[in-house]
């Protein structure tokens, strides 16, 4: 494995000095995502201290948290592998502790998420502007892979003691927040002008109406995906929407606009969280990514909705236009900022493939989701949770290793010392499932109480069955990328998590239309729509 970390040799040689728990010798650094490393030339007098630092460093970084280790090397012999495994123990409870809660509150966003979407389907923004439907998916995922990658780098900041020194705080949080800003206005301009491309070559199905809906209309995201059929060709003249230069600013100033917003309320919230949770000693890797991930959608998509409502009285007028141009200044001056910030500068041409890349994959999601979700009752929610879930466990995973990685690159003679004193990777994988199969089975509980689902009972033992699988895949998708990254000099805080989410995604549908048809095959009486 390559034990230098991604990306170190193009930033500053002359950032200030970084000070661990007040223990570590201070050493010249360059900061990659708050990962320090180790000059070459250094003396040898100060080895026996980095072996210490590197293996509290790395146990804290990928298995326990701040407050959990005594900083101290210990020496584990025959003798002590009683209380070893003690701690070992002790190590995997404080993750179930602080990732359990996080996980929990995801599935239970995912749910409203669910329910939301399909209320602001309805809103005559999206009925009169159907574009920004189609903009929807790709918004919400691009929210949740910037608010991730963002967490995923304060995370490791926080764990490699960049964040103890107030005025480098300052500079790593405002820099990581400009970043976002670029990224996340940036990406939503193209998936605005793709949506209009692809308004332009996807038919409208025929039976499809928005003008004049009935009363007590059953409208729904149902109903607008099924208009979207994939069609390998061109429609004739006459099954195209007309959408014009009005549209295209209309869907753009919405998308870089509710970015924007987003990634004000959102990158401050996580910001907020990952200098709390150093505080009280807890370890952001376990609770940071999943929280992102959760309300990355919730709050983009309120967005989306509520920004679409205000600008669709101006459609015709230059308010939208106005709106366009004062998020691309936005983007400018976060970019002249964050040019100047050392600690990010380097991140600016770093992570744009993964982003770009999620989008294609996504692409590949909304077509599956197409043509079943109007198959099956509660297919869109149970697609939501059984992708999301899993992927928030992963997402915790890959930014355990991550920040693992980071720190064991700081000096690789500590690396079997760092082995020997943590869990295996196999069991911080175990310990994850365990943690999602209890939430899982309180969310079919939770559909079959309310009565949104009939549930048969073939179905709850398939899908929890699926669901482990679709867990099972999702931590060894961020195992093995995480370490192809890392091994390709690529930091996984930026390229892994917008790839493994999107994978997700595609799993955990592909599983539940499999989930589907055993059970229908089984002969279980399922409410299949018509």
């Amino acid at each position: 494995m390559n034990q230098n970390s991604p990306g170190r040799g193009s930033l500053d040689d002359d950032v200030e000095m970084l000070a661990i728990n007040g223990a570590a010798d201070r050493h010249d650094h360059k900061p990659l995502n708050g990962a320090p490393h180790r000059p070459a030339d250094e003396s040898e007098s100060s080895d026996s201290d980095d072996d210490e630092f590197d293996v509290d460093e790395g146990q804290r970084g990928l298995l326990e948290s701040p407050g959990h280790h005594d900083g101290q090397r210990r020496e584990y012999t025959g003798s002590s592998r009683l209380e070893t495994a003690g701690k070992l123990w002790h190590k995997v409870k404080s993750i179930v502790v602080e990732a359990a809660p996080a996980l929990l509150m995801t599935t239970i966003s995912l749910l409203f998420t669910g329910k939301l979407l399909d209320s602001v389907s309805r809103w005559d923004a999206m009925l009169q502007v159907d574009q920004l439907i189609m903009i929807i998916p790709t918004v919400l995922n691009l929210q949740g892979n910037l608010e991730m990658n963002l967490s995923a780098r304060l995370s490791t900041a926080a764990n490699m003691g960049e964040l103890d020194d107030p005025k480098i705080m300052r500079a790593m949080l405002l820099g990581n927040w400009t970043l976002l800003q670029i990224q996340a206005i940036s990406v939503s301009f193209v998936a605005a002008c793709v949506s209009l491309v692809l308004g332009k070559i996807v038919p409208r199905a025929e039976s499809f109406v928005i003008e004049n809906p009935p009363s007590n209309s059953t409208l729904t995201i149902r109903h607008i995906l099924e208009a979207r059929k994939p069609i390998p060709h061109l429609p004739p003249e006459s099954s195209v929407r007309h959408s014009g230069f009005p549209t295209l600013i209309m869907v753009a100033a919405t998308a870089m606009s509710s970015a924007f917003l987003s990634g004000l309320i959102l990158g401050s919230f996580m910001c907020c969280l990952i200098v709390v949770c150093r505080k009280f000693r807890l370890d952001p890797d376990n609770i940071a990514p999943a929280v992102a991930s959760c309300l990355g959608d919730l709050v983009t998509l309120c967005l989306v909705g509520f920004v679409s409502t205000l600008l669709l009285p101006f459609l015709r007028t230059p308010i939208p236009f106005i709106v366009g141009i004062l998020m691309v200044i936005a983007a400018v001056v976060c970019l002249v900022y964050t040019v100047r910030n050392p600690h990010v500068k380097s991140l600016i041409t770093e992570g744009w493939s993964p982003l770009f890349g999620a989008m294609v994959i996504s692409s590949a999601t909304g077509i599956v989701l197409d043509m079943f979700v109007s198959r099956y009752e509660g297919f869109a929610i149970l697609a939501v949770v059984i992708s999301g879930l899993p992927g928030a466990a992963g997402s915790i995973f890959v930014s355990r290793l991550s920040t693992s990685l980071h720190a064991a690159a700081i000096n690789s003679s500590a690396n079997s010392a760092l082995r020997a004193s943590e869990p295996s990777r196999r069991l911080v994988m175990v310990t994850l499932l365990l943690i999602t199969i209890p939430v899982e089975i309180i969310f079919l509980a939770v559909l079959n109480a309310f009565g949104w689902l009939n549930l048969h009972i073939f179905f709850v033992v398939f899908s929890i069955v699926f669901f482990c699988c679709a867990v099972l895949a999702s931590l060894t998708i961020a195992l093995h990328l995480t370490d192809w990254l890392w091994s390709k000099n690529r930091d996984p805080d930026m390229y892994a998590l917008p790839i493994h989410s999107a994978l997700m995604d595609l799993i955990g549908q592909l599983l539940l239309v499999l989930c589907f048809e055993i059970v229908t095959k089984l002969g279980a009486k399922l409410h299949v729509r018509t």
